[in-house]
């Protein structure tokens, strides 16, 4: 497979990007944090391309990316008021909220009855996921192995594995998501990324004792 690379500034980026993903191809692209590798959200067949190219263990669900919250409902069968306090606070933004799954969902997706999901604070890709929809979206890098900050580092792990990278430079940030468990009481934080975990449990807690 020949891996495409397009410069996020060409005018044609997501006109492609959106024919590679239509046609089953798995696509790189930056966000707020690392690139992410995605493939639309209900295509079952490309979920399993996804897991492929990175090598990913098959039991590890794959978050989703959107790009307005309208999408939200598209994806989870219920928000908790504690979800929503964060999101509001935080999105678009470095936070992966883990909450119960539309059942309509493919089920290679998230073997679990929940799914994460995140809105990232990058025009481009907001611009990318309002024409494409939600996209199943993880790192872009085989797992285990360095989380890519660039095109070029992508291409260095998944050249030849993916169809296509929009190159978008470095990105802004380097460090993964914060990921909060929703499914539970109280919720817990399954991962600090840039926003402190103190600060994610502060607004949870304020809402719970309201």
């Amino acid at each position: 497979m020949n891996t495409e690379i397009i410069p996020i500034q060409s005018p044609h980026a997501i006109e492609r990007a959106k024919t590679v993903l239509t046609s089953g191809g798995v696509i790189a692209f930056p966000t707020d944090t690392v690139y992410g590798v995605a493939v639309p959200v209900f295509d079952e067949r490309s979920i399993y391309k996804l897991y492929e190219a990175k090598n990913r263990p098959v039991d590890k669900a794959i978050p989703v990316l959107i790009g307005e919250q309208e999408q939200l409902g598209l994806i989870a069968s219920k928000v908790p008021e504690s979800a929503h306090k964060l999101i509001k606070a935080f999105w678009p933004g470095p936070l992966t909220i883990v909450i119960p799954k539309q059942q309509n969902l493919p089920q290679n997706l998230s073997a679990y009855p929940t799914v994460g999901v995140r809105m990232p604070d990058y025009e481009f890709t907001l611009k990318l996921l309002n024409e494409t929809g939600p996209l199943a979206t993880t790192s872009a890098n085989i797992s285990g192995m360095e989380n890519p900050l660039s095109a070029g580092e992508v291409f260095h792990q998944l050249g030849g594995r993916i169809d296509l990278i929009l190159d978008g430079g470095t990105t802004p940030g380097s460090i993964p998501s914060s990921v909060v468990d929703f499914s539970q009481t109280p919720p817990k934080v399954l991962r600090e990324g840039t926003i402190p975990s103190k600060v994610l449990l502060e607004i949870i807690s304020s809402t719970l004792n309201s």
